[in-house]
């Protein structure tokens, strides 16, 4: 262990050695240089004896170097001549307790949070959206937490999207305005999420922070190192990726005040891709919490090329600084180079400008905090070699690591419970259950009226039928009765003819007796009466 009897960790050797301070490591550290300087180097140490203080640490491995911190190192020339030439006495190679996590689940553990964990901020940062969009989103996002509905994976975000979309009319008032265009581009920004494997990163069971916070039975902190070298092709990806589980510690920890050491180290590799092209809400939110977890007894190391590669807002934070040699190729790298070496507190015995293009591969120059937090003036030094394994180590070895952790079983089966999606798509199917129901009790409706209208029409067919039927029969009847009656109308009057004719002839015979009687009597009285 680089330490010495006061605790302090041993960091490099220039002139006279340098310690860094435990108590000042939360204030943040920065080791920045050109490719093959040496960043790694000083990672692994810086690393290694955080681990042998029992510092849980975490490291994001892109180029997959880090890895051989599991195996012990290995003698070579270099690393006899800085133990030899910086006094280094005790110096054993060893390996150290590690875990390997990997968004992809190739090599370490499966990797995942959240949608609703990771919040439409940094989804909206990921996704590319504009201001409008992430707008929505958030839209989406508040809906969602209203109606109690999980967004785990980016099923669960397409269904609550298509759900707002559908429903925009009702949320519009509570909500403000969202557009069916607007959710098409989200949509959209999902399907290249999902092509550079962003799916497998949402999803359950979602990484637990606290499982970093772990020693090994000699109480030595567990490295923590995730794979990053596929996931550093999408750098988008992986700069959302780790800004989340730095917001996600921030959350978790309460306050702690000063300790003595921290409660973990946090390490950053290219650091630049948490900023490249961030909005400045998203800077400024990371100055925040990198501001703020000191408190909380977290050590965040940025690690770039070039300083000027991390915003000044989040460089102010930064108090404990290991500058390795930067090239000066072009004039934006000259005055990267002076921008640099005017961080640092200048040191009489020679100008730093000058030395910071002649370092060599695993010289730095270095700046710590002392005990009371004062940046110490600038040293050129040798970063001390580290104990474990310089080379990256074979994917069995790996293997084998992940299958003795205690953690295996708990990330290594997805989990699928019920959430948006499966809420929205039970409520889907029985609006459609319902709308078919409906649909269908109208069609029954409509032909039972058909039907109603049918037998109506039929019984007005038979009535009319009947009726024309009565009417025939009333008229037969009718005709029959006039038959009848003009029958014995023609009977009563041939009765009448026949009792006429006998009158008639009884009428005119006693007329004809009459008449002859009259006729006799007017012929006497003519005749009989001369008289008159």
């Amino acid at each position: 262990m680089y330490t010495a009897d006061n605790g302090k960790i041993w960091l490099a050797t220039g002139s006279e050695r340098i310690y860094l301070e435990p108590a000042m490591a939360n204030r943040h550290g920065l080791i920045a240089g050109a490719t093959g300087t040496g960043k790694t180097v000083t990672l692994k140490v810086v690393a290694e004896s955080f681990s042998e203080m029992g510092v849980p640490t975490f490291i994001a491995d892109i180029k997959g170097d880090v890895s051989g911190m599991c195996m012990p190192g290995s003698e070579n020339k270099h690393i006899r001549r800085s133990i030899d030439t910086m006094g280094i006495e005790d110096f054993n190679y060893t390996s150290f307790p590690v875990r390997f996590f990997d968004v992809y689940g190739k090599l370490g553990h499966p990797v995942r949070t959240t949608i609703s964990d990771m919040g439409p901020e940094l989804l909206s940062r990921l996704l590319g959206l504009n201001d409008t969009q992430s707008g929505v989103l958030r839209i989406v996002f508040r809906i969602a937490d209203d109606r109690g509905l999980l967004l785990l994976d980016l099923k669960d975000l397409r269904s609550m999207l298509v759900h707002v979309a559908d429903n925009s009319a009702e949320y519009k008032i509570k909500y403000g305005n969202v557009s069916p265009q607007t959710v098409g581009s989200i949509q959209r920004a999902l399907l290249t999420l999902e092509d550079e494997g962003g799916d497998l990163f949402f999803g359950e069971p979602a990484l637990d922070i606290s499982d970093w916070f772990d020693w090994a039975e000699d109480g030595r902190g567990v490295m923590n190192i995730m794979e990053c070298s596929e996931l550093f092709q999408h750098p988008l990806l992986y700069g959302t990726f780790l800004l989340w589980m730095l917001s996600e510690l921030y959350e978790l920890l309460p306050e702690a005040g000063d300790l003595d050491k921290p409660k973990i180290a946090f390490f950053f590799d290219e650091a630049h891709l948490l900023f490249n092209d961030a909005p400045k809400a998203i800077i400024e939110k990371v100055e925040q919490v990198v501001r703020l977890i000191r408190s909380k007894g977290v050590s965040v190391w940025f690690i770039t090329q070039n300083p000027m590669d991390i915003p000044e807002t989040v460089l102010a934070q930064i108090g404990n600084r290991v500058q390795h040699a930067l090239r000066a190729y072009t004039p934006n790298e000259q005055k990267a180079i002076r921008a640099a070496a005017r961080s640092f507190r200048e040191n009489a015995d020679f100008d730093t400008e000058t030395v910071l293009q002649e370092l060599a591969t695993g010289e730095a120059l270095v700046s710590v905090l002392d005990p009371k937090g004062v940046p110490s003036i600038v040293q050129r030094a040798n970063i001390l070699p580290p104990k474990s394994s310089m080379n990256a180590v074979e994917p069995a070895v790996i293997g084998t690591v992940i299958a003795n952790s205690p953690l295996r079983d708990k990330y290594a089966e997805t989990v699928d419970r019920e959430s948006a999606y499966e809420i929205l798509t039970a409520e889907f199917e029985e609006a459609e259950r319902l709308a078919e129901e409906a649909a269908r009790e109208k069609e029954e409706a409509l032909k039972a009226k058909e039907e109603e209208k049918q037998r109506l029409a039929e019984e007005k067919a038979r009535l009319a039928e009947e009726k024309r039927k009565e009417a025939e029969r009333r008229a037969k009847e009718r005709e029959q009765a006039q038959k009848e009656k003009e029958k014995a109308q023609k009977k009563k009057a041939a009765a009448s003819r026949r009792k006429n004719s006998v009158v008639g002839k009884t009428a005119s015979s006693a007329a004809s007796a009459i008449g002859r009687e009259v006729g006799r009597q007017l012929v006497r009285g003519l005749f009989g009466t001369l008289k008159k």
